[in-house]
């Protein structure tokens, strides 16, 4: 597959983190973008016709970029807490909110509340995103899809 800029790697993660399926032409870099439906109740897929069409009719054409689990999401939660090691209270917060029923929501409570340290975690977050996406596409290029 052909490599991918920085600019298309925001892109894809920025795709990927609002709900959306993301496939990439093998040769061209072409990116499509689609809703997926499991993210999206009331949407209007009819919008999206054009590109469902295309996908369809060259499927073996384009990869898939997935969206990383939750799992993954989690240890991102947990690595941006353990290097909190400025910030003890902080620290402890989050790690009590990640041991805690619903611990997402519980992190996001936290951090929403932690000053300064909220812009970190966005920033934190969106380099593990882009890393994600990176391995992505190198694990296609290597497996030859």
């Amino acid at each position: 597959m052909k490599t991918l800029t920085q600019e298309q790697i925001k892109e894809i993660a920025g795709e990927l983190e609002t709900g959306f399926r993301v496939f990439v032409h093998k040769t061209s870099g072409e990116m499509v973008s689609i809703p997926d439906e499991d993210q999206f109740d009331d949407i209007e897929m009819d919008v999206w016709e054009e590109q469902f069409e295309l996908l369809e009719n060259n499927a073996a054409d384009y990869i898939e970029i997935e969206k990383w689990a939750s799992h993954e999401a989690f240890e991102w939660m947990a690595a941006f807490a353990e290097q909190c090691t400025e910030n003890p209270e902080l620290q402890n917060r989050l790690i009590r909110a990640l041991n805690r029923k619903g611990p997402f929501r519980e992190f996001k409570f936290v951090i929403d509340n932690a000053g300064e340290y909220r812009q970190k975690w966005f920033s934190f977050k969106d380099e593990q995103i882009h890393k994600w996406v990176l391995d992505s596409v190198n694990q296609s290029n290597e497996s030859g899809e």
